[in-house]
């Protein structure tokens, strides 16, 4: 049984087998954005290091396929972990009913098998990276554990995930320079400022459930203020990642890197023209958009890597 909310020609129930569906959706393979926004970051981070020290290997390449690799396995890990922990709540809300585990289509003992399948073979990636990315990567572990749990206690938990989709903004510059430094630290809160602007977006599709069954999230607790605090978020997302790149980039690399930000920015600008919290076809199109503007980061930044 498809699930409400992923796209309606999407490759999972098209060319996965059949048995092969459910995990597939449980670890939301149908609807790709979410890995795309655990990847960027991770790319923006990889990128800004070349840059900053002028230097690309082979094993950047692996760092930049492995990151890719890695932000598939681990975005499929954590919506299990977060279907595991959620089923009652998810059975309760009509956009996610349909998911694996309220609707049946797998237990939650072959839920949690198959969490442990996927987290394995992400760790076998981190463990080709160095020491000081391996350690980062399993300090990352907590943050994405607590998140399914902050909405019981925080109006804030978008806040939790963003610390833990942006992680791999400092895990990929660690994985390059060895070591954490300013600019990956400036960036990785630009990208926990991005988080709160498009979760908060995505989060307004559920107000109405999440209210009747007391889940709390940035979208109930800002009501019609939301636009104010979307602005909020786009001015400092945009600012810590212009932060960054100034402290990271000069010479001819810098203009090209500034333009990504700039882009960037733009991009965000039209999310907020066309932000209708009354409309959840809407908001869904807005959220699945910010994998462009993250993209357009990357290009600018890949750019100024061959300059």
């Amino acid at each position: 049984m498809p699930v409400a909310d992923a796209p309606a020609d999407n490759w999972v129930d098209r060319l996965a087998p059949g048995w092969l569906r459910p995990y597939m959706r449980l670890s939301r393979a149908d609807r790709p954005i979410g890995t795309w926004l655990l990847l960027l970051p991770c790319w923006w981070g990889l990128e800004l290091a070349i840059i900053y020290d002028d230097q690309i290997s082979l094993d950047d390449l692996w760092v930049f396929a492995g990151c890719a690799i890695g932000a598939f396995l681990m975005r499929g890990a954590g919506c299990t972990w977060n279907d595991i922990t959620d089923r009652k709540i998810d059975a309760s809300v009509r956009r996610t009913a349909s998911r694996p585990i309220p609707s049946g289509q797998i237990s939650v003992r072959l839920a949690f098998a198959w969490l442990v399948i996927q987290a394995v073979a992400a760790f076998a990636i981190l463990m080709t990276f160095n020491n000081a990315a391996i350690l980062l990567g399993m300090i990352s572990l907590v943050p994405v554990c607590v998140y399914p749990f902050a909405k019981r206690f925080t109006w804030w938990p978008q806040v939790f995930l963003g610390i833990a989709f942006n992680w791999g903004a400092l895990l990929a510059w660690t994985a390059h320079r060895g070591q954490l430094e300013a600019p990956a630290i400036i960036l990785y809160l630009a990208g926990i400022a991005w988080t709160l602007f498009y979760d908060t977006i995505y989060a307004h599709q559920d107000t109405e459930d999440d209210a009747l069954i007391g889940v709390k999230s940035t979208a109930r607790l800002f009501g019609s203020s939301s636009p104010i605090w979307l602005t909020g978020f786009l001015v400092a997302s945009v600012s810590l990642m212009l932060l960054a790149v100034s402290l990271a980039t000069e010479g001819l690399e810098q203009p090209i890197a500034i333009c990504g930000a700039v882009a960037f920015l733009i991009h965000l600008l039209r999310q907020l023209r066309c932000f209708d919290m009354n409309d959840n076809r809407v908001l869904l199109r807005l959220f699945r958009s910010n994998r462009n503007a993250g993209l357009l980061v990357s290009a600018c930044f890949a750019v100024a890597i061959v300059i």
